[in-house]
């Protein structure tokens, strides 16, 4: 339940304001988004078909869960895999820290500013229902939408190698999350038997 309808709107208009800025860009049916605007919309999206009632700090939390995150690019890291993790957890924390000032400007009391910094860093995974639900909407977002564009863009990954990926991306997810990506998302068609030897 939202507790003042007015202000989850005008939060999540804020959220929105700021992803426009991202001057990455994505075409989706001939319209041209801001990259992590189309994202965003992609998140609460998703988390409206996975969850019926989800907390107001979870709405947010897949709202903002990757807001301005171009300022911080993968180069500015080493490419190395543990130049790769202290990029994660940079990014970790600066979506939670922008979104503590704008949800403070809206408003929001501490309580709830906390709650939703602790979903965006998604703190006690394995113990935290929401923050689990967030993470299985995460990985759901990206099998539907990205997952395609991923392997085109690995085109040197052999079949072993993506069933490799999807495994260590799918054990993230709850055994619900699992199930929903065989029958709440519209996978890509050739990429099926790949998806399915991946659940196992």
């Amino acid at each position: 339940m939202i507790a003042d309808q007015e202000r989850f709107n005008r939060t999540i208009a804020s959220f929105d304001a700021a992803n426009c800025e991202d001057p990455n860009r994505e075409l989706l049916d001939g319209r041209d988004y801001a990259k992590e605007l189309l994202y965003a919309e992609r998140m609460s999206a998703m988390l409206n078909r996975y969850v019926a009632d989800a907390s107001e700090p979870l709405q947010l939390a897949a709202r903002c869960q990757h807001i301005r995150r171009w300022e911080i690019p993968r180069a500015s890291y080493p490419m190395t895999r543990a130049g790769y993790y202290r990029w994660r957890m940079r990014l970790r924390d600066f979506h939670a820290e922008i979104a503590a000032a704008m949800l403070r400007q809206a408003g929001y009391d501490d309580d709830t500013i906390a709650r939703v910094c602790s979903l965006v860093k998604k703190q006690s995974l394995q113990l935290d229902e929401e923050a689990q639900t967030l993470e299985d909407v995460i990985v759901l977002v990206f099998l539907e939408s990205y997952l395609e564009d991923f392997v085109r863009t690995h085109s040197s990954y052999d079949e072993a190698k993506l069933i490799d990926i999807l495994r260590k991306t799918l054990k993230k997810m709850s055994a619900r999350g699992r199930k929903a990506a065989l029958t709440l998302i519209e996978l890509p068609s050739s990429l099926l038997p790949t998806i399915r030897k991946a659940i196992g």
